[in-house]
């Protein structure tokens, strides 16, 4: 696992790089993980997710409907 500024870093990155996509991009990566079966990768991923949301000034990661 990263360790929690790793993390914050990471969040950072994504939000810089995505934008108001970001959640959608922490979702194709969570997914992509899944279909591997790469728990440890979800896991650091939902960190990340829930960093982006915190960045975002949202209580939860968006959820996709």
């Amino acid at each position: 696992m990263l360790s929690n500024w790793e993390l914050w870093a990471c969040a950072n990155q994504v939000l810089q790089t995505h934008g108001e996509n970001a959640p959608l991009h922490v979702a194709e990566q969570i997914g992509a993980l899944a279909l591997i079966e790469d728990e440890a990768g979800i896991a650091i991923w939902k960190a990340i997710a829930k960093r982006v949301a915190e960045l975002m000034g949202k209580d939860d990661p968006t959820r996709l409907q």
